[in-house]
């Protein structure tokens, strides 16, 4: 039992940071010049990947393991229905779930077939950016497919990111959880979409602070200056897409960690409780991001609003300060002959300074009152 109390040691790296740097957030370990979508393919025994003369190839593999036992592990990247149909046909897969493995574009789910689990993962991967803008893309997803049997386990990856060959090396490092067969490689993948969910949602959190920072800081004469709506939205878009790839995983991952299943190792299973702990917590997260947003641009709104209604009543009070030489100019703009003060000498002193007494008058009283 030493082995599965190291488990998690064992399928995550020490650090976020050094998972990027070792296999590179867009690694898609496939070269572009080849004509097959099998990224890798190796046969598992005792904990061990067998070497072999030569690129090894599904049947091959199937064959070794069919007679001397273990499991074969394929890791294939887009491929198209024609790439996958002897590989379908290899391992007996269902026609829905092959068809769903081609396709990409599902939604996070776990269906069991007679003798196989169809498992689907949405990989989530931040993209870093100098300042968020209304065009800003944050997170970025992409999907992994598993097809888990007796004595095989398939990946099928979908999106420039995610690759798994770092998780794949880091397995080969531990033989005696490896030994566990392919449902230890099921929740080591499950493990570590999780963990990046975790990663991104740190990030992402970043970016709502700084936004809700702009919001409420303040601007002109105290006020919050407010920040643009578009970076808002795109964020709250963004935040949507992150929450299409958790929140539909949950359900998987309790049924994985509760329910018993004949491919499933009861070692491992208990561990899939650990998975499905995190992942709530970062829904929980999720939800929390989308409702503070909601928030954040309902105030900024507000606070346009506000900033529309000042301008308004400064317009306003500046209209009616000049409305008062308007006045009286007009008055003594027309051309009656009989008219008091035309010919006195101090009429056009007089009404100068009334009209800027009245002025002021009027500019004090609004500027009291907060107006201006």
């Amino acid at each position: 039992m030493s082995m599965i109390r190291d488990l998690r040691a064992a399928v995550r790296p020490a650090s976020r940071v050094s998972l990027r740097k070792e296999s590179g957030p867009y690694d898609t370990t496939r070269d572009p010049a080849t004509t097959t979508a099998v990224v890798d393919c190796a046969v598992y025994r005792d904990g061990r990947r067998l070497t072999t003369e030569g690129t090894l190839g599904p049947q091959e593999a199937m064959r070794l393991v069919r007679r001397d036992g273990g499991f074969v592990w394929i890791g294939l990247h887009e491929p198209n229905e024609a790439e996958f149909a002897g590989i379908a046909a290899e391992f007996g897969l269902h026609p829905l779930a092959v068809e769903d493995a081609v396709q990409a574009h599902q939604r996070p789910k776990l269906e069991r077939y007679d003798d196989s689990l169809f498992t689907v993962f949405k990989t989530v991967h931040y993209l870093d950016h100098d300042r968020l803008s209304s065009t800003s893309e944050v997170v970025e997803t992409g999907e992994v497919m598993c097809f888990t049997g007796r004595d095989f386990f398939i990946t099928v990856r979908h999106g420039g990111q995610g690759s798994l060959r770092a998780l794949r090396h880091r397995l080969q490092d531990d033989p005696e959880l490896l030994a566990k067969g392919p449902s230890a490689v099921l929740h080591a993948i499950a493990d570590h979409v999780v963990d990046g969910y975790i990663a991104v949602a740190d990030a992402v959190q970043d970016d709502i602070d700084e936004v809700e920072t702009e919001v409420f800081s303040p601007g002109r004469k105290g006020t919050p200056r407010g920040t643009d709506a578009g970076r808002i939205y795109q964020l709250k878009r963004e935040v949507l897409e992150f929450k299409r790839a958790v929140s539909p995983l949950l359900r998987p991952m309790q049924l994985l960690s509760e329910r018993p299943m004949r491919l499933i190792d009861p070692d491992i299973q208990k561990y899939f409780r650990d998975v499905a702990d995190h992942l709530a917590r970062v829904q929980e997260q999720v939800i929390g991001f989308d409702e503070l947003l909601n928030s954040i641009l309902q105030a900024n709104l507000a606070q346009a609003s506000v900033a529309q209604n000042e301008d308004m009543r400064k317009i306003t009070s500046w209209a009616a300060i000049i409305a008062v030489p308007t006045m009286v100019c007009g008055v003594y703009g027309m051309n009656f002959d009989h008219m008091p003060e035309l010919r006195w000498k101090y009429g056009y002193p007089l009404v100068l300074g009334v009209t800027v007494a009245l002025c002021l008058g009027i500019h004090r009283t609004l500027k009291r009152n907060g107006w201006l």
